[in-house]
């Protein structure tokens, strides 16, 4: 079976666009910080945006459809911490490329309304992207499919779980130019977050290595994975935006040095955080995020660690609400 904590992301991007595939500071202080302009996308990496250690943030991936005017996203939100005191703003919001299907009535509405409802407050949005998994839903995946086809179906791996057969893992090996292909296909969804105004990318899948044969249906060596991470980062680069590590902790020592930030689920509740503070003593933030463990039982520690730790709601889905920062 697959491992839980690869299905969380999943559970929020698959639900967000299913009607078309069947079809520390304070909230005022944190705004003028993030405000710090950023330069034009495409240019040299020094003018890409990167988050100091302390950038608190929000994983909102399904759209609320009362604030369908902002692409379905809370940019209001204001929460009081664990630590107590006055409500507190993010600084970062990591959405979704397109807007919710369930708010735009289609799967290709780029969330630019969102962006720039979230750049209006002064703070900053990452682009979430499926990097390692090929979602029915999306809509070039016609492009996926007709490649598998003509390559010895050698691209198309098995379902991404039982509860997300929709979706099918990809090999990111090269023997048929899989991982070129993969590339090239990246390579406008990333112009697609440049095209909406994101300041930075999720890459989401990239851990395919980490789960074995038996659940992708390929063999995928860890060397294969860090090229294939590697390449994805610096695409995200040479297009002018920052780029995040989603997961795959056995690599982080191999890559800390190519990603801007970490983006994490659930360390705490499986006792793996130690990992991620190599991000940290790189000056580079980790965005972390709990659903089943109480705030109570990790705030204090993620706080110690220099963590960018929230609580969200226990069933993995990403509205807006429930959203609980740890400071």
């Amino acid at each position: 079976m697959i491992s839980l904590r690869s299905l969380y992301t999943r559970v929020t991007a698959v639900t967000a666009l299913l009607p078309v595939a069947a079809l520390g500071l304070t909230a005022s202080a944190e705004a003028a910080t993030a405000a710090a302009p950023s330069s034009a996308k495409g240019s040299a990496t020094s003018a890409i945006w990167r988050p100091p250690v302390q950038s608190r943030w929000q994983y909102q991936l399904q759209g609320n459809k009362a604030f369908a005017s902002t692409g379905g996203i809370n940019v209001n939100i204001c929460e009081v911490p664990q630590t107590g005191g006055a409500c507190v703003r993010p600084t970062v919001f990591d959405i979704d490329l397109y807007v919710d299907a369930e708010i735009a009535g289609n799967n290709t509405t780029l969330n630019t309304a969102g962006v720039n409802a979230i750049h209006a407050k002064g703070a900053k949005a990452v682009c979430y992207i499926d990097a390692g998994s090929i979602e029915e839903f999306r809509p070039d995946y016609q492009q996926f499919v007709d490649w598998h086809k003509s390559h010895g179906n050698s691209l198309l791996g098995n379902p991404f779980s039982e509860e997300f057969p929709n979706e099918r893992w990809a090999n990111i090996n090269n023997d048929k130019g899989q991982r070129d292909f993969l590339l090239k296909m990246m390579e406008p969804r990333v112009d697609k977050c440049v095209q909406a105004g994101f300041d930075g990318v999720e890459f989401d899948v990239v851990h395919a290595h980490e789960e074995g044969k038996e659940v992708t249906g390929w063999d995928i060596s860890p060397e294969t994975q860090l090229i294939y991470n590697r390449a994805l980062a610096d695409l995200a680069h040479r297009k002018g935006l920052s780029v995040a590590l989603k997961n795959d902790l056995s690599q982080i020592d191999d890559l800390v040095s190519v990603f801007d930030y970490a983006v994490n689920e659930e360390c705490f509740q499986f006792k793996e955080c130690a990992d991620l503070s190599a991000f940290v003593r790189a000056g580079k933030p980790v965005f972390q995020v709990e659903y089943k463990t109480s705030p109570g039982s990790f705030c204090t520690k993620a706080n110690q660690l220099k963590f960018n730790s929230i609580k969200k709601a226990t069933d993995y889905s990403l509205f807006d609400k429930p959203y609980k920062p740890c400071k």
